[in-house]
Order: C-alpha cells, then sequence, then structure tokens
C-alpha cells in the first residue's frame, strides 16, 4: 500500500463500468483536463486545449457541491456548457477545474466515451 503524503491530492474517476484512484499533487498538470488526457488517453478529449470552447472534456462531478459551483467563476464554461444538450446540474469541464486541495476526495464521472 502506498503512503499519501501530506500534499497528495486524491480522487476518484469512474469511466465506463472501472473505478481508478488518481493521486497527484497541485502544479503537476495544468488542470484536470490534462491529467484526465494523460492517464486514459481518450480520443478526441480536451479538443480545444482547456480554453473551454468544445465540450469534449465534460465531466459529471458526483459529491462536491463546492467544486460544481465554482464554475460560476468561468464565462467560457458557461456558455459552452448552455450550449450543449447533455448537461446536468453537476457537469464541469475539466479544462476549468485547475487540480488543488479543493479536488481531494472529489469522485468524477466521464459523461461519454
Amino acid at each position: 500500500m502506498k503512503i499519501r503524503r501530506e500534499f497528495d491530492i486524491s480522487f476518484t474517476v469512474f469511466l465506463q463500468t472501472e473505478k481508478h484512484t488518481i493521486v497527484t499533487y497541485q502544479g503537476e498538470y495544468r488542470n484536470l483536463m490534462a491529467l484526465l488526457y494523460d492517464k486514459f488517453y481518450i480520443e478526441d478529449f480536451g479538443e480545444c486545449k482547456g480554453i473551454g470552447r468544445c465540450g469534449t472534456c465534460h465531466i459529471h462531478i458526483l459529491n462536491s457541491v463546492d467544486l460544481i459551483l465554482s464554475k460560476a467563476k468561468a464565462g467560457n464554461e458557461n456558455t459552452t456548457l448552455g450550449k450543449m444538450n447533455c448537461v446536468q446540474w453537476n457537469s464541469r469541464l475539466a479544462c476549468q477545474i485547475i487540480i488543488d486541495k479543493n479536488l481531494d476526495g472529489v469522485q468524477i464521472e466521464f459523461e461519454t466515451i
């Protein structure tokens, strides 16, 4: 079993029928989209390279209201989500989520594969 360091950020990703635990730290990736792309390499994921305009990094946050509500700060994200059909109350764009302590313990589900 790996020992968890004080500065580790651990969260869970549900991808299709599989559950993955990811451990990272602040600054390892520029945003959640970059980390998810690196760990899972999903074709066509993050096509706009993180500016919040394409919607291909659409995810659902399953257990963190604070992380869901923080999208009010991102103009591109709200505009892009507003143009999509499959948006739910817990939808976010992974490219607009910075990896920091707020991500610790969060559960994430991919919208589509």
